[in-house]
């Protein structure tokens, strides 16, 4: 009797590996084979927006500036300086009164960026000197291979794409770090103060060019050789933007095979998810709208980040070329819209079990994770949604048998975070944060369940099916 009313009355928490149908996991499976294969060749901003374009062209997705009218049924995209992107899938349903389905993630994720004047000389290494890019343990960034990425733009206009460190014959680069034999007082330091942010410094070379009466000699090697290679001077570095990422490719991880390791799967894992999703939509009835959004991971701020105005250009584009635009419309369709921010969630770590609260953490292997709110301490920065809101969300969710997971980063006043869900919640629309949990986060080597991979994949497209 007691067991029965359990069953009825408890929250079910169950691992997704476990009673799968026939042939489900072959399915998960390759989900995150492909999931791993663009990931290889996409670890930046600039590289994924590039491979998403790629995908988008194949799938009969077209540049929204080459259509002059929109009808439903038809796919579109934007590119926002080769840094983000917007795709939309038309609906059938009136825009104005039943809104958009919007799935937001971003693509951008902590890395080491060179600075503008990076090269320089000492001790006879040559090195480029770097400036962290987003929440990073410096310590991380040590004693691993590193590849760089990015362009280098000269005044004529020119530009240089940049990727060394991925292939095989390719050399890689790294930052040094004391032996233990000597570091008694580095280990005595705090944590987060052990590896300063200038000595995040990237190893480069170390032969000297050939004339002794040149001085630093190791730095003009290194020059000379960059300019045989790309035709840039040192002073070509004012107009690049050149990033540091992990050289490791992404991996499948343990003996069952079931996790992936990889740098960058906050947020790429909840971006390729959705993509992939809105690849194979058909007569939707609701627009459909896939955000990949950058600089997140700095507060989202600039003209490729989701606080500028450049996503509202899309969308009255589209309501433009649908012939329906009129005072006020944009505004009034994003209060009728809804979305899921897709940002990654902190995955429960047993070894790490005191910074959680166990009733409220994501499990990998459980499926999605929705976050009702994010923030710090008392909820400080964050956007909570609507008790309608989830349910609505649920019900999708449960009537699909896609499981899922309400969740909370971390122990009240451990910590906190946010994602971009707020800044669509300020223009109306309802939005709940939905995505993956993850491991390490924010390392050089993160790690998510390939089931929970495929549950973001499935929720997603539900979303926008519905």
């Amino acid at each position: 009797m007691s067991e029965n009313l359990k069953e009825k009355l408890f929250t079910k928490r169950e691992c997704g590996w476990e009673n799968l149908e026939e042939g489900k996991k072959e399915e998960i499976l390759k989900v995150s084979d492909k999931y791993m294969a663009f990931l290889n060749k996409a670890k930046t901003e600039r590289e994924f927006i590039k491979e998403a374009k790629k995908l988008a062209d194949e799938n009969g997705f077209t540049d929204i500036m080459n259509k002059q009218e929109l009808r439903p049924g038809d796919k579109i995209y934007f590119i926002n300086r080769e840094k983000s992107m917007y795709l939309a899938v038309i609906g059938e349903n009136n825009i104005e009164e039943d809104g958009m389905h919007i799935i937001g993630s971003h693509v951008d994720s902590p890395r080491l960026d060179l600075k503008p004047n990076p090269v320089g000389e000492e001790g006879g290494f040559a090195y480029f000197k770097t400036h962290y890019y987003g929440g990073i343990k410096k310590y991380q960034w040590t004693t691993i291979p590193l590849s760089l990425h990015g362009v280098i733009v000269k005044t004529t206009g020119e530009k240089i794409e940049v990727n060394i460190g991925e292939k095989e014959e390719d050399p890689i680069f790294t930052i040094t770090d004391l032996l233990p034999h000597l570091a008694q007082d580095q280990m005595e330091k705090k944590l987060k103060n052990g590896i300063d942010g200038e000595d995040l410094k990237l190893l480069i070379g170390s032969i000297p060019y050939d004339d002794e009466k040149v001085q630093e000699k190791v730095k003009l090697n290194i020059l000379n050789l960059l300019n045989q290679k790309y035709g840039i001077t040192e002073t070509d570095f004012m107009s690049a933007e050149l990033e540091l990422v992990p050289a490791f490719r992404a991996r499948t991880l343990g003996f069952d095979n079931s996790m992936v390791a990889a740098y960058g799967q906050d947020d790429k894992v909840c971006a390729y998810t959705s993509l992939a999703a809105m690849m194979g939509l058909e007569n939707v009835k609701n627009t459909a709208i896939c955000i990949l959004s950058d600089k997140e991971e700095i507060g989202s701020m600039g003209n490729t980040g989701m606080e500028s105005h450049m996503f509202d250009f899309f969308v009255s584009e589209i309501l433009n070329k649908l012939g329906i635009n009129k005072p006020n419309l944009l505004d009034k369709v994003f209060c009728f819209s809804k979305m899921l921010s897709s940002d990654v969630d902190a995955g429960y770590d047993p070894i790490y079990a005191q910074v959680s609260d166990s009733l409220n953490a994501g499990y990998l292997g459980r499926g999605i994770t929705l976050n009702k709110y994010t923030g710090a301490r008392g909820k400080s920065g964050a956007s909570d949604a609507n008790a309608e809101y989830v349910a609505w969300v649920r019900n999708i969710l449960e009537k699909n048998e896609i499981k899922y997971q309400i969740t909370e980063l971390g122990k009240v006043d451990i910590g906190g975070g946010g994602t971009i869900a707020y800044i669509l919640a300020n223009k109306g629309t309802d939005v709940i944060d939905c995505g993956v949990p993850v491991l390490s986060m924010h390392s050089p080597y993160e790690v998510t369940s390939k089931y929970d991979i495929y549950s973001a994949y499935k929720t997603y497209e539900t979303f926008w099916k519905e």
